[in-house]
């Protein structure tokens, strides 16, 4: 079986795979301050109510934006999984992932961003355009030749709700999930649920239309594709928004822990 983690600013999603077949999942907050041993008696207490037994694992993926986590993350799974055929492997740039980074420093692009391009493009290998909603918004932009080309960070969802309750007097935080019946509010919480979905609905489509020209130059179709936790908030005010994965991310995860797994 396999473990594969995504450790975000936000929350970090892990799961077991058996072959290709996920078996659980959770999503956790990150801790930037978690031990490796802390990690080791979260999951032992994770894997007994899931029935699972540690010396089923043997193999481990990390993909991580927080280094100090990600150093507790690689010491937790070395010490812990024991089975492994195989050190835990921690995607980076440097990693084989069946795509090439086209960027001007392909150091600085996160993990999460590669391994999503990589589950996007096998899944459609085409041009495409993943939109992932976490912590922040980013926009990843695959050639049709499956070159990461780059993309497009803007603030996410959540970090504009905290601002505005955080730098304001009177707006509070309020709960998006209820959706707003007419885009004009008429109290204060309807002005920020339609000024939320409505405004980065429009922010979403926006993106799409000024990047698709330069993902395909020549008009070719591109495929778009949302993952991350607020994705399903979001479509319904946008019209680019057709498929959302939430399992983006740990399916790539899969890929590329099984492209390297016979390597050294």
């Amino acid at each position: 079986m396999l473990l594969a983690v995504d450790v975000g600013n936000s929350h970090t999603v892990s799961g077991v795979f058996s072959q290709n077949t996920l078996l659980h999942k959770w999503r956790l907050k990150s801790d930037r301050d978690r031990t490796a041993d802390e990690l080791a008696m979260r999951y032992h207490a994770l894997f007994q109510m899931a029935g699972l037994n540690k010396e089923q694992i043997n193999g481990c993926i990390i993909a991580s934006v927080v280094p100090t986590l990600e150093s507790s993350w690689l010491t937790f799974t070395s010490e812990y999984f024991t089975n492994c055929s195989s050190p835990p492997l921690a995607v980076s740039h440097r990693t084989d992932t069946g795509i090439t980074i086209k960027t001007k420093n392909p150091a600085e692009v996160g993990a999460d961003r590669i391994v999503n391009a990589v589950a996007a493009w096998e899944r459609f290998n085409t041009p495409l355009l993943v939109v992932d909603f976490g912590t922040a918004i980013t926009f990843d932009c695959v050639s049709g030749n499956g070159e990461y080309l780059g993309g497009t960070i803007h603030p996410g969802i959540g970090i504009s709700l905290d601002a505005l309750a955080g730098r304001t007097a009177k707006l509070p935080r309020i709960d998006i999930d209820i959706p707003p019946k007419n885009a004009i509010g008429q109290t204060t919480a309807e002005a920020i649920r339609s000024g939320i979905l409505h405004g980065f609905g429009g922010m979403i489509d926006r993106m799409v239309g000024i990047l698709q020209k330069e993902i395909a130059p020549a008009g070719e179709d591109i495929h778009i594709i949302a993952t991350g936790g607020m994705a399903h908030l979001i479509a319904p005010y946008s019209s680019s928004l057709a498929v959302i994965d939430p399992l983006l991310t740990l399916n790539g995860l899969l890929s590329i822990y099984q492209k390297n797994k016979s390597q050294p």
